[in-house]
């Protein structure tokens, strides 16, 4: 599209020119058109799909999550792998499925952004990265029929553009009980559904769903005196995948995506202790370029709430409300 409007625009000109003009006109056109009409000289210019061969870098995703993801060993592993392995899978048999579960502050947002940027240089503001927030694109639950609708033929238009298109579905707790099943039958194992293949695109729900067992489950540990990284991914998956099927208000309640196991992983988010909120304020410093003032971190993280109320183990929003505390100082 970018390449006929360049040239449409060009041959308007050409109009203007004399003849001798008009002969340098014509010849810069063509040789304009041959170096575009070269994948690699073009999409220099204009971001383009990745092709099948294209192989993001797993080491720099890994980076990504160890410098800027704290407390969860779990969302890094899980999400290091199946990412990895999707992407050098030359033959998926469906989309990746991640639903991503916990309180607030607890890294969610900031995953699907490391893996945006993992997979698109532009991270978020991809053309091919979308963003659905519940609250926002689908407010009014007597107009579920045609939010169904309506999503269906974005995935589809979207993934017709870019097979490696990737779907971010925020505040999915927020979300009217039965909507999300309309991207169902894009999440099976189909080869193509009306001559579109779905199968290189990647979902990723974020959910507040499931904290509560997430945190029962982590509190459970650290009374028996056992550590937060011997949780295991097994121990809370079956959990977490109950929890938000009977859950009125996670948006996947009675799904059939959850009942015909279209989620490849359940991603538990634990909830963060001190020492973790302290490592977000040193991280979000640096981010700056300020100077990290250790007595600074221990102002911001006294400032946190804590709970049980008389454990007050871990931080009852996370990480969410370090900058603004930080501006402070």
């Amino acid at each position: 599209m970018q390449l006929a409007v360049a040239l449409a625009a060009l041959v308007a000109a050409v109009g203007a020119l004399e003849p001798v003009s008009v002969s340098l006109a014509i010849g810069a056109a063509s040789v304009l058109s041959g170096y575009l009409a070269k994948p690699r000289f073009y999409c220099a210019f204009v971001e383009c799909c990745p092709p099948d061969d294209h192989r993001p870098d797993p080491a720099a995703l890994q980076q990504s999550l160890n410098e800027r993801l704290f407390g969860q060993h779990l969302a890094q592993e899980v999400i290091l792998k199946a990412l990895t392995g999707f992407i050098h899978n030359s033959n998926p048999k469906k989309p990746l499925v991640l639903s991503l579960h916990g309180w607030a502050g607890t890294g969610k947002n900031f995953v699907s952004q490391i893996i945006a940027e993992s997979l698109y240089p532009a991270g978020l503001k991809s053309t091919f990265v979308h963003l659905f927030l519940s609250t926002l694109h689908f407010p009014h639950e007597h107009l579920v029929p045609l939010y169904k609708d309506q999503l269906q033929k974005w995935i589809r238009g979207n993934v017709s553009t870019c097979a490696k298109s990737v779907f971010i579905f925020d505040e999915m707790d927020k979300l009217h009980p039965g909507l999300i099943d309309a991207i169902k039958p894009f999440l099976d194992y189909y080869e193509q559904i009306d001559g579109v293949s779905y199968r290189r695109a990647i979902f990723i729900f974020l959910s507040n769903a499931g904290g509560d067992l997430i945190t029962r489950v982590a509190l459970e540990f650290w009374k028996s005196g056992r550590e937060r990284e011997q949780i295991q991914l097994k121990d809370l998956e079956m959990v977490l995948s109950l929890g938000v099927f009977n859950n009125r208000n996670s948006g996947l309640w009675h799904s059939s995506l959850i009942d015909r196991n279209l989620i490849d992983y359940f991603v538990p988010f634990l909830p963060l202790e001190y020492k973790h909120v302290k490592m977000c304020i040193r991280a979000e410093m640096k981010s700056r370029g300020n100077f990290v003032d250790e007595e600074i971190v221990e102002n911001v993280a006294g400032e946190m709430t804590f709970f049980p109320k008389d454990e007050k183990i871990y931080s009852d929003k996370g990480c969410k409300t370090v900058q603004t505390k930080l501006d402070f100082y």
